[in-house]
């Protein structure tokens, strides 16, 4: 039991982390906002309640959290310790992969629309984009994070308007176990409907 809590709360963590970022980007970018909120109308309507399902119809929504994904990797620094001699331990940075300019086009700019040209999976069988990891040790929690980030951000955004609050957005990151906002986001949101 302690190993599927231990697992739990590092999904957990990831996902808020993940979410908190996703905000980030979106109160930086307000037309990135108003985009995510004409497909949720368009889709949705004003007033309706959103499902798992209505998240497969919201390819925008999906391009935003995966350019995310890219920037700003909740678990920037993955362990592949099985691949190699007892003993070693080797780290891959997909932070730095997932910035290169010899892999992405102007990699320092939060741009979702890069995936319309190119839609690079994030489930770890593209590794430019393998936040989750790849192969036979792959995050076996991958499918839960999309799906609970996915369906929270499109009720957030469905629902309110969101702006930086007073002190603004700091995108500085802090590295530990996970890749973090160095100050909590602080916005505030006002009702759509």
């Amino acid at each position: 039991m302690g190993l599927l809590a231990s697992r739990l709360a590092c999904l957990t963590d990831t996902v808020a982390i993940l979410l908190e970022w996703v905000m980030a980007q979106i109160v930086l970018h307000p037309g990135i906002q108003s985009k995510m909120q004409a497909e949720l109308d368009a889709v949705m309507g004003r007033g309706h309640a959103i499902s798992n399902a209505d998240v497969a119809r919201l390819p925008y929504l999906q391009r935003v959290v995966k350019e995310t994904l890219r920037v700003h990797p909740p678990a920037p620094l993955l362990s592949w310790a099985r691949l190699i001699p007892a003993g070693t331990t080797a780290m891959v940075n997909m932070w730095a992969v997932e910035h290169d300019p010899a892999v992405w086009a102007d990699p320092s700019t939060f741009w979702p629309e890069r995936f319309e040209e190119e839609d690079v999976s994030v489930l770890g069988g593209d590794l430019r984009l393998a936040p989750f990891g790849a192969g036979r040790r792959v995050c076996p929690g991958k499918t839960l994070a999309l799906a609970t980030v996915h369906l929270w951000l499109a009720q957030l955004l469905h629902r309110f308007q969101w702006a930086p609050a007073d002190g603004g957005v700091d995108l500085t990151e802090r590295l530990g176990m996970s890749l973090e906002m160095e100050k909590p986001l602080v916005c505030k949101p006002t009702p759509r409907w």
